[in-house]
Formats: structure tokens, sequence, C-alpha cells
């Protein structure tokens, strides 16, 4: 009997702690991952965003991921950092996260697809659900994340 011979594409995650949970997020996107620091605060935008850093002379926007998923405000620890993400667009955003765990490798078939659900709010962030041996992570599509800001750029 023949063998089957399925290779599987495999993605690299960086998994961050939000809370209890884990999440995962596409190590494509990641651009910098930065030690929490002084954000300048700016008045009059949305409740996520936290404001502005400063990285190597260019001003980067920073958002809490928790606000935005309708979590509890951001507690900031010594373990606390800020992810720089690449959007597609290219626009470089920071995101805040309590702490970054590991690296992980996912296959596709150790994700679960998750279906798209307006109505669901966080759940719509979520583009599946990755088992890393018994760990569950919960894979975040940072396009989605940030769908509202890139059709803003659009506009």
């Amino acid at each position: 009997m023949e063998e089957l011979n399925v290779s599987y594409n495999t993605i690299q995650y960086i998994v961050v702690g939000l809370g209890s949970e884990n999440y995962g997020i596409d190590i494509s996107y990641v651009d910098n991952i930065v030690r929490m620091q002084h954000i300048t605060r700016i008045p009059r935008v949305q409740k996520e965003i936290k404001g502005v850093i400063n990285l190597r002379g260019e001003v980067i926007p920073v958002v809490s991921i928790r606000i935005k998923m309708n979590l509890a405000e951001d507690e900031i620890t010594d373990d606390t950092r800020i992810i720089i993400v690449k959007l597609e667009s290219g626009e470089r955003i920071g995101i805040i996260v309590d702490n970054v765990k590991e690296v992980v490798t996912l296959s596709e078939d150790t994700i679960e697809k998750q279906s798209y659900d307006s109505k669901a709010g966080r759940a719509s962030f979520i583009s599946g659900i990755g088992k890393n041996g018994d760990a569950l992570i919960s894979l975040l599509d940072m396009n989605l994340v940030f769908a509202d800001k890139e059709k803003e750029n659009n506009a």
C-alpha cells in the first residue's frame, strides 16, 4: 500500500498573553517588540488609541488591543510589551500586550478556521484556533483587527 505524503504549510506565530488567554500573531506582521514606554496621549481619538510613541524617530500610534476586543483595561507590568505590527498598507501600529510568551510553528492541520461573524465582536478578530500540544491559541487576524483603520485611510 502506498503511503500518502501530505505536506502542510506552516506559519509561525508570536504567542502573547491578554489576561488569562493566549493569542497568536502571525510573525510576518511583526516588525518589532519593545518594552512599555511613555505614550504621548492624543486628544479626541477613539478609546482604544492610547496615543503615540517615538520609535527611532518614527511616530507610531499605539492601540490597546484589550479595549478594541472589549476586554478589561490594560494593566501595565514589567512584562507588558508593545508589539509593532506592519499592516498590508505598510502602516506601522503598536499594540499593547500583557506579555510575550513564545514563538510557535503551527501547521494548517492544527488550525481550526473561524467563520467571520460581524456581530461577534471579539470573535470577529480571530481567524482560527491553533492547537499547540494541549494549549489552544486564538489566532488574531491583524487585517480584521485594524479593518476600520484601513477603511479610514482609504476613504
